[in-house]
């Protein structure tokens, strides 16, 4: 039995039985019945975790694309594939069907190839979350060319970094971008970037806001008049299934960013599968994602997870406040908005506001919310639930990774019952593993531990580009034979899953290990506090001690601050017990953070422990000046 469509729990628990109990005979016959094939594989997993090497569908060619956009042509080609809202709301939203799109990922793929684009070659996309974006991603996949995506807010350092790691030949930008009431400088950092680029050969800028710009003679091209030129059809370049189809970087804890290498075929089956099962997607949905392409969850569901199951997937170009906190509120009441899917971040940020902002707009097109990116807290998941989903809409916790490709640990929307901080239950085909520090695995319920996964799936990242050695320590040396998240979890009695965090956010405390998670769940349940972070300092007597870096809702918090620390610990003694008391306790306005929203716990750790020597490069932060801040007022 391999069923495309799980509905109910009953019917999950047989689907995972199969996928666990003849992998290769689950996959094979989703793969036959979903997907176009220019010809079919000769084997359908070929795995040695060992080395690390695994193939999927080895033999088979395809062309992702055709998938995406070509086969949905004959019976949904009126059928808005991209609706695309832009940064202001007084600008009209814009519907691209699938018949438009095919058009434009054509043209686009035309003049790529007009350039000099050949199959292989990598090409860098630095662009707003504009349609060009989702369009110049799969013109690249058309013509076998391998895409990196940069997020567009990222400094000319850390993306010339990723330009010369891949060694691209091209970079796709525009002239700038609008983010709430900001302009930014898109080709200014570009062009600054590359100055240490020798590998870039063309430069495609598209328009967005019209800024007066530098373009260099013979390097760098307007976009537009080059797409009026070229022809609105361009075959399919036929791929095999090993394949690259990406390189996305996510940052490593040394510094170097890793570009993580996904292939096309295993990609392509899994990331369409999991979006159509962890979304419930109907034919008439209306799906909307938050994130933005240049991150994992933009590639697997924005552009490829939604395209591929004929899907109308939008694309937001601003951010939550502006021009107010009911934003993302009136988009979704606008477009009858179907599918939610956004971070933990966003919620809290949201949740701290009036609630007159969610109560102004009709929410009752919701049928299902999804939180991605980090687990989600209680408080936030209550105020998701009840404010949002109006208790209606289950919220899908989903855990998964860069790495990983597609979602790994989710509910299933209407089978799965749902638990506050659980991700609940692994997706068909993942089989998860808690081991424990000796390297062995800890079986039975009721239990904590590293979670591996001892199986591979078709869409996990199959080498570090240009360093298989480097993936294989990061990720196949710390258990035999199985593949290490990095992160932590624990298994109910029920057997759900909840992610306690990084293993490096696991401190041992006289002995005990706590994992940063649940404590930070307890303190921002006092009402006082919009968001914390603790890390461990060396601590004489204890061996580790835990630093408290908390968010107030209230800037202007007027009461006694020694009075609200003994508050906070009484609720995380309450809640944990005494052993997870925090020693220190600072008040900030803000916490250190990547673009996508991820706490740099290391930045912190580092101030906690007296240690501000090197902090590493803090100029891709998104907010890189709270870390003056947090060292000026650090508690000695």
């Amino acid at each position: 039995m391999s069923k495309y469509h799980i509905q109910g729990l009953e019917e999950y628990f047989q689907v995972y039985r199969t996928s666990v109990d003849h992998p290769e005979k689950f996959w094979e016959q989703i793969a036959d019945e979903h997907f176009s094939w220019q010809k079919r594989w000769d084997s359908v997993l070929n795995w040695d975790f060992t080395k690390p090497e695994v193939t999927w569908f080895a033999g088979a060619q395809l062309n992702i694309t055709e998938n995406c956009i070509d086969r949905h042509l004959a019976t949904r080609g009126d059928k808005t594939a991209i609706l695309f809202e832009p940064n202001d709301p007084n600008d009209p939203a814009e519907h691209i069907t699938y018949t438009q799109l095919h058009k434009r990922v054509c043209a686009f793929a035309n003049v790529l190839k007009d350039q000099g684009i050949q199959k292989g070659d990598r090409v860098c996309i630095y662009l707003p979350m504009i349609p060009e974006l989702a369009i110049s991603v799969l013109a690249c996949a058309r013509i076998g060319a391998i895409h990196s995506v940069v997020f567009a807010g990222f400094s000319a350092t850390a993306l010339s970094t990723r330009i010369n790691d891949a060694s691209c030949k091209m970079v796709i930008t525009s002239d700038g971008s609008f983010r709430g009431s900001k302009t930014i400088d898109l080709k200014g950092i570009v062009d600054e970037a590359l100055d240490q680029c020798p590998s870039i050969q063309s430069v495609l800028v598209a328009r967005r806001t019209h800024t007066d710009i530098q373009m260099k003679e013979g390097r760098d091209h307007w976009l537009q008049p080059l797409l009026d030129k070229a022809a609105t059809d361009c075959p399919i370049e036929v791929m095999d299934a090993e394949d690259p189809l990406f390189i996305l970087y996510t940052s490593g804890s040394t510094g170097q960013p890793k570009g993580m290498v996904h292939t096309t075929a295993g990609y392509m089956v899994y990331s369409a599968y999991t979006f159509k099962n962890v979304f419930q997607y109907q034919e008439d949905d209306v799906y909307w994602c938050t994130a933005d392409i240049g991150w994992i969850t933009g590639h697997s569901y924005i552009v490829y997870g939604p395209l591929l199951n004929g899907a109308t997937t939008v694309m937001y170009e601003g951010v939550p406040a502006y021009p107010d906190w009911g934003r993302f509120w009136q988009i979704v009441a606008q477009h009858k908005i179907t599918q939610f899917y956004t971070a933990p971040t966003a919620i809290r940020a949201l949740a701290k506001e009036n609630l007159d902002f969610v109560e102004a707009y009709d929410l009752s097109s919701l049928k299902v919310l999804g939180t991605v990116g980090e687990p989600i807290n209680e408080e936030a998941w209550h105020w998701y639930n009840d404010n949002i989903g109006k208790k209606q809409s289950p919220i899908v916790d989903t855990w998964w990774q860069t790495e990983t490709g597609g979602i790994m640990i989710s509910p299933i929307p209407f089978a799965t019952p749902t638990i506050p901080t659980f991700a609940t239950l692994p997706l068909p085909g993942i089989q998860p593993a808690l081991m424990d520090e000796h390297g062995k695995e800890i079986h039975g319920n009721q239990v904590e531990g590293r979670l591996c996964i001892k199986f591979p799936w078709p869409s996990m990242a199959r080498t570090i580009w240009g360093n298989h050695q480097r993936y294989k320590e990061t990720y196949f040396s710390a258990f035999a034979k199985m593949y290490f998240t990095g992160d932590g979890a624990l298994r109910d009695a029920t057997g759900y899953y909840r992610i306690t965090g990084r293993v490096d956010d696991v401190i041992i405390v006289s002995g005990h290990n706590l994992g940063t998670a649940p404590i930070e769940d307890a303190v921002n349940e006092h009402p006082a506090v919009a968001e914390s972070a603790i890390v461990g300092f060396p601590h004489d007597i204890k061996g580790n001690a835990l630093y408290g870096y908390v968010i107030l809702k209230e800037t202007g918090e007027t009461r006694n601050h020694n009075n609200l620390r003994k508050e906070i610990n009484q609720v995380i003694t309450e809640k944990i017990g005494p052993i997870a008391k925090l020693d220190k306790i600072q008040f900030t306005t803000g916490l250190p953070k990547t673009r996508s929203g991820k706490i740099m716990r290391r930045i912190l750790r580092k101030i906690a422990s007296k240690d501000t020597s090197n902090l590493g490069d803090t100029s891709t932060l998104l907010n890189p000046e709270v870390v003056e801040e947090i060292i000026e007022n650090a508690l000695v």
